[in-house]
């Protein structure tokens, strides 16, 4: 037997509340480390996670806005399952929109991250552009459709497609992005002394990170197929869990590769694979280089180089591996 969407959506609330908390609380973590950072770090990070916070603020003030009319303000008129079964409320409509924009910046967090990590190559930024774009105009083209619907009418035929493909192409997005990521971490710690285990930290961090978002929308889709309230119930834990999975990157990828040993530190070896995995790209091979010095502590970090070839070096793009 199904669950109640009354009682699906009061668990929805719960579970929301509860990781929302998890999300509150990992992003003082996170502003206190950036606020450490300079760059890349700094410009971009801080204000990502701020909106990504403040998106599922938002998001909950207005389901619990909704479960106090749905349980206390209009439980005697028109009941708790009336109340949520009507998708063309104005509250539905704005919990919908922002689900949409939450897990849209989220993919296009993903699609940058891959894209810097893969060179700034063209053929990986526009392909994932498209998809965003496409992903986007369908979310938001479902939050029409219901808008346009009778109340208490039922989800339409058009809208239904729609949402499945919203919810696909996100999945698809995050497993794409993650394997795309891992395997340029294979492919260049495999000819490297030490090979993977070095940045195996990295590695589980970018896995786990991408299995958990993955996890989340399968979740909703499957529930969605086959006509289960427990859709409700995902459509509210994804944004936090959207800010989660940002956060811990960040603090994992902090605490792990960036509480290397001074010897470490002071290596060559260790100074380009730290360089690469914070998003600096790496030098060309036929570049002769000087001794290059690392300092890296609790709050800063400082890499100098002197460079004897007169060529140019390659631009460094900062932060890849922090989100």
């Amino acid at each position: 037997m199904g669950v109640p969407l009354d009682k699906a959506s009061f668990l929805a609330l719960f579970l929301e509340t509860a990781f929302y908390g998890v999300f509150f609380t990992l992003y003082w973590l996170t502003l206190f480390v950036l606020f450490k950072k300079t760059g890349i770090q700094r410009q971009l990070l801080i204000p990502v996670a701020t909106l990504l916070l403040c998106i599922a603020t938002a998001h909950l003030i207005i389901d619990f806005v909704r479960g106090l009319e749905a349980f206390v303000f209009e439980v005697d008129t028109i009941g708790a399952d009336a109340y949520y079964s009507n998708l063309a409320s104005p509250l539905e409509l704005a919990s919908k929109a922002l689900y949409i924009t939450q897990t849209t910046l989220a993919d296009g967090v993903v699609v940058w991250r891959c894209h810097v990590l893969n060179h700034r190559n063209r053929f990986v930024a526009i392909p994932g552009c498209i998809v965003l774009i496409v992903n986007a105009a369908t979310g938001y083209y479902v939050v029409w459709s219901l808008s346009q619907a009778y109340e208490m009418s039922k989800i339409s035929t058009a809208a239904s497609g729609c949402l499945t493909t919203f919810y696909t192409l996100t999945m698809f997005v995050s497993l794409t992005c993650t394997m795309s990521i891992a395997w340029q971490i294979y492919h260049t710690r495999r000819f490297m002394p030490g090979g993977l285990a070095a940045l195996l930290p990295v590695f589980i961090v970018v896995i786990e990170s991408g299995a958990l978002y993955a996890t989340s929308v399968l979740a909703l889709l499957i529930s969605f197929l086959v006509g289960s309230n427990g859709e409700y119930i995902m459509l509210s834990v994804i944004p936090p869990i959207v800010g989660i999975t940002f956060c811990l990157i960040i603090l994992q990828v902090h605490f792990h590769v960036g509480g290397n040993s001074s010897a470490e530190q002071s290596s060559d070896l260790n100074t380009n694979l730290t360089n690469l995995f914070r998003g600096r790209s790496t030098r060309e091979p036929n570049f002769t280089m000087q001794r290059m010095a690392v300092h890296i502590t609790e709050e800063t970090e400082i890499v100098q180089s002197d460079m004897m070839s007169a060529k140019n070096s390659q631009p460094v793009s900062g932060g890849v591996f922090q989100l």
